[in-house]
């Protein structure tokens, strides 16, 4: 994966998910819905989570046009890493988001900042809306909440570290209304391996810490 941006895609599913499956957080919404946090399963979340990346609105995590192979590619990749997870928000039993946290230290984020301990970092991908429901206000903000809510308090970490293409304005503004603090530009690396590729990137670093996240989000009360 290649970004850090909360992106709206233009994608649909109507394949509703079993209250069974194990989520690793669950977080009722007022006004909203429930959101429950599964890990991802490479093979069994592939039509969902195809559609979502390779869509042009998703052009931020640089996997446009990608095919089934190489979407489940990366995403079997993923799932063999410890510093690295994919997640699914699902509302209400239907997928509403990609997510995935990881490791500063192990990522190349790692050598734009001074890494502290109990870091985290994430990426967002903002799914549609259910078929028919509409967007509801909030949408994003509860979405973002809830991914926020298990990286801090969930996985007892101090600090989320985003890096969302600098010129993903949207995204930007979006983190800095629930409370990320800009911390400057950073210039991302290339990486070129064999199971991997991730272009250079500019993005914007910014910061949530758990004191801060616990002061203002409803979730955290």
């Amino acid at each position: 994966m290649t970004a850090t941006d909360t992106t709206d895609t233009g994608a649909t599913t109507t394949e509703p998910y079993a209250a069974g499956r194990a989520a690793v957080h669950e977080q009722p919404v007022e006004g909203f819905g429930t959101v429950r946090v599964l890990p991802v399963d490479p093979h069994a979340d592939l039509d969902v989570v195809h559609a979502w990346v390779s869509a042009e609105r998703a052009a931020y995590w640089g996997m446009t046009g990608f095919t089934r192979q190489q979407v489940l590619e990366t995403f079997l990749h993923l799932d063999s890493l410890d510093t690295h997870h994919a997640f699914l928000a699902v509302k209400d039993g239907v997928p509403a988001a990609l997510f995935q946290t990881y490791e500063p230290g192990a990522d190349r984020v790692g050598e734009c900042y001074e890494v502290e301990p109990g870091d985290i970092g994430i990426h967002l991908l903002i799914g549609p809306p259910a078929p028919g429901s509409g967007r509801l206000p909030g949408w994003s903000a509860a979405l973002l909440d809830a991914f926020t809510a298990y990286a801090l308090t969930g996985l007892g970490r101090r600090r989320v570290v985003v890096e969302p293409d600098a010129r993903n304005t949207k995204a930007v503004e979006r983190l800095t209304r629930q409370g990320f603090v800009p911390a400057g530009d950073i210039v991302l690396p290339e990486i070129d391996l064999p199971e991997v590729h991730l272009a250079e990137k500019h993005a914007r670093l910014l910061f949530l810490t758990r004191a801060s996240f616990e002061e203002g989000s409803p979730s955290a009360r």
